[in-house]
């Protein structure tokens, strides 16, 4: 039997691609005091993909449809298609998160990364390419 080989860490980086079924990242928020909370994503809904969260340190705050939802390490959450989300770092301390997606949004994801044109109109129409959007 030969040793199994040692994966790298996935820290900064994504495992999979956009050609699979699904992601998954890990991220990092620096934190600070924000009031009120400085939202790592805008309010929006996927139509037709799920999308989770998971905390390996830190606090992450998920609004989960009409709910807020607290992560703290190894808790995580799932928010299914067509309900309305957004994430936070509610605290000073930095967290560190995995996102699971479906790769179409993590397609969107690196859209909005590149996007120069940030307007509420050009944000609206790359969100309903991605069948997906801004609330």
């Amino acid at each position: 039997m030969t040793a199994p080989r040692i994966a790298s860490p996935l820290r900064g980086t994504v495992l999979g691609s956009s050609e699979s079924d699904f992601l998954v990242a890990e991220w990092q928020d620096a934190g600070g005091v924000f009031d009120p909370p400085r939202l790592i994503a805008p309010l929006h809904m996927h139509r037709s993909d799920d999308e989770a969260w998971y905390v390996l340190e830190g606090v992450l705050c998920v609004r989960n449809g009409d709910e807020d939802v607290e992560l703290r390490p190894g808790s995580g959450v799932i928010v299914h298609r067509g309900t309305p989300h957004t994430y936070w770092n509610p605290g000073p301390a930095p967290a560190r998160y995995l996102l699971i997606m479906t790769s179409r949004i993590y397609q969107l994801i690196q859209e909005i990364h590149v996007a120069t044109d940030r307007s509420p109109e050009r944000m609206r129409a790359l969100f309903e390419r991605y069948d997906s959007e801004l609330r």
